[in-house]
């Protein structure tokens, strides 16, 4: 068995359609897609908001190199390019945890290394996995319990819409 975390998000073109796109190229794994939440950018580059969401999402066949693939495949279908470090794109689908894999490879490190500091990861996360756990240096840490250590203004500046992703 292979559970994954996926973080997802977009700010160019059509965000919503970028997401959905995720949900229809994973659906036949999915386990649970959380609502989708308007977020402030982070990372200090000016830019339009994102949207952002959780999908989780479970595959026997898949190890964690392999929902890396799927989520870069999906990221070129919606033509990301990475011309700027935490810079606008049309989908970013990062990994966020998968089993209890720990990975320093600069390719796919696992846990991801700065999720328990994002309030546009934790909160998504949380809408479907309210007992979520996330190891932070080497230690389970409760999500619940990560979000309320951020600052109050990245945690409002995650604002649920009523749009909703849907598994066809």
């Amino acid at each position: 068995m292979s559970r994954a975390v996926l973080s997802i998000g977009s700010n160019i073109g059509d965000s919503f359609g970028h997401l959905q796109a995720v949900v229809d190229g994973l659906r036949e794994w999915i386990v649970a897609v959380s609502p989708v939440y308007a977020t402030a950018p982070w990372g200090g580059v000016e830019q339009q908001d994102f949207l952002n969401a959780t999908v989780i999402v479970d595959d026997p066949g898949a190890d964690s190199r392999e929902w890396l693939r799927r989520g870069q495949r999906l990221e070129a279908e919606a033509d990301r390019v990475r011309e700027q470090r935490w810079g606008p794109r049309t989908l970013d689908v990062d990994v966020v945890t998968c089993d209890d894999i720990r990975s320093d490879d600069p390719e796919l490190t696992l846990p991801h290394p700065r999720a328990h500091e994002r309030a546009f990861v934790l909160v998504p996360w949380l809408a479907v996995e309210p007992d979520a756990v996330l190891v932070v240096d080497g230690r389970p840490a409760r999500v619940d319990d990560l979000l309320t250590g951020l600052d109050a203004a990245d945690i409002a500046g995650v604002r649920r819409t009523p749009r909703s992703l849907e598994l066809r």
